[in-house]
Formats: structure tokens, sequence, C-alpha cells
């Protein structure tokens, strides 16, 4: 079998990836890290216009209804420029609608989403997670109360796509009365995180509340973050090995030095496998469902580990510069490090790889 991307596939990644270098340079990706914008509408508009906003959405609301593994490649581009776009929340929002929204909810939200004027945060830590102190979602009488923690996109949703404790998802929307939004702040400011807390909001239900539509947007979510981590790890090893041909010392650049080749190595060797992880956990989302949670599992948890020793040699090979802002390499070292965290860390992901499996602590 012949697995690869198709020729229209591989042309989307490199249009996208030059749209991305004109709109989302390092420069603004700075400004955006350093300022209090909640979203890039700049950087927004171009990826809708490209036709980026609405990959997901069917193609009887406008968009191009596309799968997974279009938006894979989308998404880890924008992990290449560590981009400042809401991607993931308009991707986990369009797919919950699309999957199990009544025709009503999808007329409202789907062609506002595909074209790139609405935008949606998503919650589901807590239902993913177990809850945290003081954290969690109830609903009664089809009001939500409660408080839902590293909601994705949130600071300038016009939607909330929200989870409660029983894995049950829920829309609400972000102007009504009971919904109180705040920053919540982590490493990466490339992208916004929020807090969202819910006073007796009113609520409509999206789909049934047995958890299956919420475990099929816990892969999904896994899955556009591990292709995060991809490509930004990507281009962590691009740019070090860039800087290793310029870079001299004693006479010669510092790539000519076997342990300098061999710090570069090792990232290649490790990184290389995870395409294929990924963009079969993306295909499998949509084509094998019944081996889509274990593959997004194996990516989001392999990813974690594997671009966290990217990240970190990649900053070696740079040496003293490599931690200054001069280069910006921060952006991409503390976007993975959010991408690990998010909606489970490796092991808690393995953990629900192994029961997966029939594995438990005894058999271990």
């Amino acid at each position: 079998m012949d697995f690869g991307l198709s020729e229209d596939q591989r042309l989307w990644q490199a249009s996208l990836s030059a749209v991305l270098q004109h709109v989302a340079p390092l420069e603004r990706v700075r400004a955006f890290a350093a300022g209090t914008e909640p979203v890039a509408r700049d950087v927004w508009s171009a990826l809708a216009e490209a036709g980026a906003a609405g990959l997901l959405v069917p193609e009887r609301h406008g968009g191009l209804g596309l799968g997974l593994l279009d938006a894979a490649l989308t998404v880890e581009a924008l992990g290449g420029q560590a981009a400042p776009a809401p991607a993931l929340g308009v991707y986990l929002a369009s797919l919950a609608l699309a999957s199990a929204g009544r025709e009503s909810q999808q007329a409202r939200w789907l062609g506002s989403l595909a074209s790139g004027q609405a935008l949606a945060g998503v919650g589901l830590s807590e239902a993913v997670l177990g809850g945290r102190d003081g954290a969690g979602v109830e609903v009664r009488e089809g009001r939500l109360s409660g408080r839902a923690l590293f909601v994705i996109d949130s600071a300038a949703a016009d939607l909330l796509i929200i989870a409660d404790r029983e894995g049950g998802l829920h829309l609400v929307e972000a102007d009504t009365q009971g919904v109180h939004a705040s920053p919540l702040t982590t490493i990466d400011l490339t992208r916004r995180w929020g807090e969202i807390v819910l006073e007796g909001a009113r609520a409509e239900p999206l789909g049934p509340s047995d958890g299956v539509v919420l475990s099929r947007l816990r892969d999904a979510a896994w899955t556009l973050l591990a292709a995060d981590m991809l490509g930004a790890s990507q281009t962590l090893l691009d740019k070090a090995v860039a800087y290793a041909k310029e870079r001299r010392q004693f006479g010669r650049v510092i790539g000519g030095f076997q342990a300098v080749k061999h710090m570069c190595a090792e990232m290649a060797a490790a990184l290389e496998p995870c395409r294929a992880l990924v963009w079969y956990a993306a295909y499998a989302f949509d084509a094998l469902p019944d081996e889509a949670s274990l593959a997004a599992a194996h990516a989001k948890a392999h990813l974690s580990e594997v671009s966290r020793f990217v990240a970190r040699t990649a900053t070696e090979v740079h040496g003293g510069i490599g931690i200054t802002d001069l280069l910006g390499l921060h952006f991409w070292f503390k976007r993975v490090g959010v991408d690990r965290q998010i909606l489970g860390g490796p092991e808690s992901v393995r953990d629900l790889a192994a029961r997966l499996q029939g594995l438990d602590d005894q058999a271990a």
C-alpha cells in the first residue's frame, strides 16, 4: 500500500506556508505575543480567504467538506510558523456541529465559521482529564454552571462548545447572560487560552449525552495538537541545521563538528517517523473509526516526547543565543510545551491507550 499525501494536499500545504510567511512573520508573532489582542484578525482573515477556515465544514454550508488529514496538514503549517491563528477552536467546533448539531444549529453557525466571520472556543479539559479542584461543569434544566479551564481559542469566540462532567456537549453563545470569560495565561503567548465561568447560562445540547461525540472531539484534538507539535519541531530542526551551517568557531562552521552533526541527525531521525504517525491518526479518524482513538493517543503521546527532545536539542545547537529573544526560538519551544500538556500529558494519554488495548496495571 502506498500511503502518502495527494498532489492537492502537498500543493495546499505549500500554498498555506507561503501565505503564513507573508501574514505571520516572526515580527507579527512577536507583536501578538507582546500585546493584548484577543485574536490576530489579519492572520485569520488571510487564512479564511485562502479557504482554511472552512476545511471541515460541509459544502452545503459553504465549506470545503474535507477530512481531518487536511486540517492536520493545515495545523502543521500553523505550528511551523508559530502562527497566532484560532484554528483549533474553529476546527473542533465545525466537527462537533457537523456530526452532532441540529439542522438549525448548523445553519446558524457553520457558514459563519467557514467564512471566518465567527470564531469558536472549545472547553473539553475537565471531561477528558477528570475534574480539577473547583473546576467542572454541570447541566440542570438546560443551563450550565461551573468552571471550564484551558478553553481553546476562547478569547474572541462567538460560540462556545463546552463539555459537562457526564460527557455531554453543549453549545453556548458567548454573549449569553451568565457566561464570564477571562484569559488564562500560559507559557505559550502565540495563542489565547481562557477560563469560562458559567452561572446558570442557557445552553443547547449538542448530540446525545453518551460521551461518543466527546470522544470523537478528543481524538480530533489530540491529532491536531500532534500536528502542531510536528510543524513546530520541523521548524526548530530546520533552524538548528541552518545555524550550524553558518556559525563559525575555531575557524570552521560548527556543523562540521561531529557532536553537532550527531545532534542534528538525532533530531531528524526522531522526527521523521512522526509524520506518518500523525497522518495515519488523521486518516483513521475519518476512514477507520475503530482505530481512531488508539491512533490519536499514540500520535499525541509520542509527539509530546519527540517535540520536547527536538526543542531542547535545537536550542542547544544554537548555544547561548538560543535562549534569547533575538532568534525567537522560545515561541516554538513554549508552543510545544503547551501542546504537550493540553488535554492530557503523555502519561495520561498512554493510560487511555493501555485501556483501549485491554491492558491494566496488573497486566503491565
